[in-house]
């Protein structure tokens, strides 16, 4: 097996890191998992990161999971907007899932072995989820103050977000918690824009089912200007 963490470091993909994550990488292979927004039927420029950090994922011997948002993306992720998205409905957002599952599997390995990659969908656990239950099971034990400390709600307060905005880090953070009980999942990784909803799950983890051993990484976002070298080590698979 490699080391994962040191792997991203030299690529310059590395951004932040729970204490405690290299340590646990390193013990053996893990299953960890990453998210992607299906608001458009491609994956973008702003995903190669997170879809190389998963093949990195998976070439160190770890079992890489890509969470596809079919319910998520009915929420809409404040993270780094100005303004509140358009929602999209049902059925656009199932093509958008079954497009960018397509593509997922064009980079991932899901012939592997035990670490085969896999593809989820959060829509498959939360459809049949209550509004009551979700705001009992799962909202008593994330206060107010803790989602307000985080930036993505901070920047838009003085603007303004909706309830919707607002709770997507429950969202999220539930979505840790399901992985972790129903597939094993000891990390959540991202960008760094996701820092907040990431140890979001891990804080729910450990409140709801006083988990010690769940754990947070996140990646460099791709800005207008890149480094070269960065970009070229990044997606090489050497």
């Amino acid at each position: 097996m490699k080391n994962f963490v040191e792997e991203l470091k030299w690529r310059g993909m590395l951004h932040d890191v729970m204490p405690g994550t290299e340590e646990m990488l390193n013990k053996g292979m893990v299953s960890g998992y990453i998210g992607f927004d299906p608001t458009s039927d491609s994956l973008g420029v702003g995903n190669l990161v997170q879809i190389m950090t998963l093949l990195h994922f998976q070439k160190a011997g770890h079992k890489p999971v890509a969470l596809i948002g079919g319910a998520t993306g009915m929420v809409g992720d404040p993270s780094g907007k100005s303004a509140e998205r358009n929602l999209l409905n049902e059925e656009v957002l199932n093509h958008n899932v079954a497009c960018q599952k397509k593509q997922l599997e064009k980079f991932l390995d899901f012939n592997f072995g035990a670490n085969s990659a896999e593809l989820v969908n959060n829509y498959d656990w939360f459809k049949d989820i209550s509004f009551l239950d979700f705001i009992r099971d799962v909202g008593k034990h994330i206060s107010i103050n803790y989602m307000l400390a985080k930036d993505s709600v901070k920047n838009r307060l003085e603007t303004g977000m909706s309830f919707t905005e607002f709770t997507y880090q429950l969202v999220q953070g539930f979505d840790f918690y399901h992985l972790y009980h129903n597939k094993n999942c000891k990390i959540q990784m991202g960008g760094s824009d996701q820092w907040g909803n990431i140890v979001t799950g891990t804080e729910l983890l450990r409140r709801k089912s006083a988990v010690d051993d769940a754990f947070a990484l996140t990646t460099p976002l791709i800005k207008k200007i890149l480094r070269r070298h960065r970009l070229t080590n990044s997606i090489s698979f050497g």
